[in-house]
């Protein structure tokens, strides 16, 4: 799984006019599901979304993550994030999941960021949606599962 991930002071999702998800401060999550990603990419990226430390303490940056702030999570299915642009002026989405499979695999993320308490809101699945945030920073990262399957690195997502 791959994810965009923006410190924000507030976002929304719309769909045909009408706000799907809203949250304050916290993290927008826009999150692509790889053909070959299993539960423990959803796994690893939950427990890296909720542990990362990108949230200011005074005049540090970088010290808090979202439980300490009392933040809430945005999470936004984007299998755009996945695509591929090494050849080409057109990207590749061959590495995205089909939709049957990245639907179940980024339900199973937002019940997963849920079940650690963090408030979750979500855009719809294979809508055609409005994103709009604040971005507070800016701040904004990549997160990618792969990354957890190389020598050394901790499955958990808290490796540091």
């Amino acid at each position: 799984m791959i994810a965009v991930i923006q410190r924000v002071t507030e976002a929304r999702v719309v769909v045909a006019g009408s706000i799907v998800g809203q949250i304050g401060p916290g993290m927008l999550v826009l999150a692509a599901v790889h053909a070959d990603d299993s539960a423990d990419d959803i796994v690893w990226t939950a427990n890296k979304l909720v542990s990362l430390r990108i949230f200011r303490n005074g005049e540090k940056h970088f010290d808090y993550d979202i439980r300490q702030i009392k933040g809430s999570m945005l999470l936004v299915s984007n299998f755009t994030v996945a695509g591929q642009t090494r050849k080409g002026r057109r990207p590749s989405l061959d590495a995205a999941a089909p939709p049957d499979v990245g639907g179940k695999l980024f339900g199973d993320l937002v019940r997963a960021v849920q079940a650690v308490g963090i408030p979750v809101a979500t855009g719809q699945f294979g809508a055609d949606m409005r994103v709009w945030l604040a971005n507070d920073g800016p701040v904004t990262f990549i997160v990618d599962s792969r990354e957890s399957r190389t020598p050394g690195a901790i499955a958990t997502g808290t490796d540091r």
